[in-house]
Formats: structure tokens, C-alpha cells, sequence
């Protein structure tokens, strides 16, 4: 008889979820190491420490995860004294920085607890890490057996983060739905990923509804309502949808052409300039091209175009001399093969071309 597990992550939301730190890990240990970046823990740090004082938790120290999630990196912080004494691990920052925790906390077997600095990405609550090689270009996945124990998402920090980061979660966290409805599409589905489909239909709605207002309260460090929905959907409900559809020994549904389009930019060197979510929003437009729901696209392109989102290649740096090597990238990666008909190399770049041109005609 087969058998499979299925973890579902939890949260606490709210300028002071911090306090629930004391009450969520009592079970998990009295030492904790956090990893993170240098600006996140910067920011976060004071936070944290306040919350634990008068506690029998303990931080081992602040560690820096490193300039990329890799395995590099990942085995580094494994050969850190502070990381090996901890009972669990504190991943504190952006995505790849909590990605890197994914692989040591699995290689160590210690609990991970998230702590997203930023709303920027699903990370803090996925049972899967993206890995880049030496050179920035993408490695591949890491699956944990399970994601992060419990995320803190203080809105108060988010509020503080740079708004671009924001913006950029807007966009990454907009390609779920339709890629996941995509890949999906005349599929016979188990229980799991059906249920994962069902959720993918409550990621695009509340971005839509509340991404201008999330992103001006952002400018202005202010810890809104419309803001901790927009981050509570980036990170949560994207991430819910990413466990539901993602297990390395079945079918994969989490992600379709808009990640196929990010990870074949990533041997564009222009691209390093840019944010994934940013890339990953004009990746939703020529999702939309490609399968020729250009109503949609019109509505998602105005969207974007709303809030400074990309909507043609020149946005993103992108020229159609870059479209091969990018195509040719892309034809190499899981998400080419997350579509209910067969990709090839010459309609990708002619739906880029595509999109390109209603993008320009739009401005």
C-alpha cells in the first residue's frame, strides 16, 4: 500500500506576531541560530530579541546566509559552529536566503521556522527551494520532506521593506494561479493537488484588488489592512498552493510558462538587473499569448501597466536577439513540460514577439 505525507504550513500575522515566537517553539529546543540576510537581520533582529527577553530561548548568533541560495552556501553555514549548536533554525530575510535554510535545516535535521523580512515570494511556508549555481544561473529544486515548522510574518517590517520588493512579490505571486490552472487543465487529479488547484483560484483576486493600495502603504511605511492581505496572499496562499502541488514523486502543477519564461532569462545577462517577480509578471502576459487568452492578457497587462510592472521585452532589457539562448534555457527546465499540449522553441519566441507587441502597442 502506497503511502504520502502532506504538511501544511502555519503562520502568525500582525505588527507584533513576533510575541507568538515564545509560545510556537517551546516544543522545538532552547537554541536557535538565525540565518538571514544582512539587511533583514538588521531590521529584524531588534524585534526578535525583544520578544524572546525573559525567555529560556536563546540565539546562538546571527549568521549571514550568504550571496545566493546554493549548496555552497548551504554547506558553509552546516560547518558553522553557531548553526551546529542550535535546536532549530530561525531563516529570517528574502526568498533565497530562506531557500539556503531549507537545505540546511533538511541536511541537519533541525525544525526551520520563517521569518520573511520581505513579501516578496512564497519561500517562508513551500516544501521547496530554489537553487542558483556559482554564476547565478538556476541549479534546480531542493525538496525538503516538509516546510518551515511556522512563519512570522510581521507586518510592521514588510510595511518598512523597500516597496519595490513588494511590487515584485505582486508579480511573482500573480503568476500562481494562472499557471497552476494551466498546468493543470484535463488532468485527472488525486486529492492533493485537486485541492491545490481549488486554492490557486484565491491567489489572483486579492492582488488585483489590493495591490495599488499595499504598494502605496508601503511607501509609507504603513502596516494596512489591503497590505497584510497582499502579503498574507503572497506568501501564504501562493505557498499553500506550491505544497499542494509540488511533491518530487509525482506530477508537478506548481508553475508553468511565466517560470519557464524567468529561468530561460537567467542566462540573459540583463536580467540580473531586474527582480524574479518582476520578470516572472511579463512572464504571465506571454503565458497569457501563448495560450491565446489575450482577454486576460489585456486585463493583466493593464494590470501591470497600473503598477509599473512590466508589459513589453524592453522593460525587462530584453531584445528578440535574446529570445533564442532564452527559449533554448528554457526548453531545459521542469515548467516546459507544465502545459496541456506540447511547447517548442519557435512558438515560444514568436508568443514573446507577440506579447512584446501588444505590450508596445499598449504604451
Amino acid at each position: 500500500m502506497s503511502k504520502a505525507n502532506v504538511f501544511l504550513p502555519s503562520c502568525s500575522v500582525g505588527t507584533d506576531c513576533y510575541e507568538e515566537v515564545r509560545y510556537v517553539t517551546r516544543r522545538f529546543g532552547k537554541k536557535a541560530v538565525v540565518i538571514g540576510g544582512k539587511t533583514a537581520m538588521e531590521k529584524g533582529r531588534p524585534a526578535l530579541e525583544a520578544s524572546l527577553a525573559g525567555t529560556d530561548l536563546t540565539i546562538t548568533d546571527f549568521v549571514w546566509y550568504g550571496d545566493n541560495a546554493t549548496y555552497a552556501n548551504a554547506e558553509a553555514l552546516m560547518a558553522t559552529p553557531a548553526v551546529q549548536e542550535a535546536d532549530m533554525i530561525f531563516g529570517m530575510g528574502g526568498g533565497r536566503a530562506i531557500d539556503t535554510c531549507k537545505v540546511v535545516a533538511t541536511r541537519l535535521d533541525k525544525p526551520l521556522f520563517s521569518f520573511p523580512t520581505i513579501a516578496s515570494n512564497c519561500a517562508p511556508c513551500t516544501a521547496i527551494a530554489v537553487i542558483y549555481k556559482q554564476d547565478g544561473t538556476l541549479d534546480g529544486y531542493f525538496y525538503p520532506q516538509e516546510p518551515a515548522v511556522h512563519t512570522f510574518i510581521n507586518t510592521k517590517i514588510i510595511a518598512e521593506a523597500p516597496e519595490k520588493l513588494l511590487w515584485a512579490g505582486i508579480g511573482d505571486a500573480l503568476s500562481k494561479e494562472y499557471e497552476v490552472l494551466l498546468a493543470t487543465r484535463d488532468k485527472t487529479l488525486s486529492h492533493t493537488p485537486l485541492l491545490g488547484k481549488q486554492l490557486a483560484g484565491a491567489c489572483a483576486e486579492p492582488l488585483l484588488r489590493f495591490g495599488a493600495k499595499a504598494l502605496e502603504d508601503c511607501r509609507s511605511n504603513t502596516p494596512s489592512y489591503e497590505l497584510e492581505q497582499v502579503a498574507l496572499d503572497i506568501v501564504m496562499s501562493t505557498g499553500l498552493v506550491s505544497n499542494f502541488t509540488t511533491t518530487p514523486d509525482a506530477d508537478y502543477y506548481n508553475s508553468s510558462l511565466a517560470h519557464a519564461f524567468y529561468n530561460g532569462s537567467t542566462v540573459i545577462p540583463a536580467i540580473e538587473r531586474h527582480l524574479h517577480g518582476e520578470v516572472v509578471s511579463f512572464g504571465v502576459l506571454f503565458l497569457m499569448t501563448y495560450d491565446k487568452q489575450y482577454a486576460l492578457r489585456d486585463e493583466l497587462m493593464a494590470f501591470n501597466q497600473s503598477i509599473g510592472l512590466p508589459i513589453c521585452l524592453a522593460d525587462l532589457e530584453l531584445t528578440p536577439a535574446d529570445l533564442a539562448p532564452l527559449a533554448a534555457k528554457a526548453k531545459t527546465v521542469t515548467e516546459w513540460h507544465c502545459a496541456p499540449y506540447e511547447l517548442t522553441e519557435a512558438a515560444f519566441i514568436a508568443a514573446a514577439l507577440e506579447c512584446d507587441e501588444a505590450g508596445k502597442a499598449r504604451k
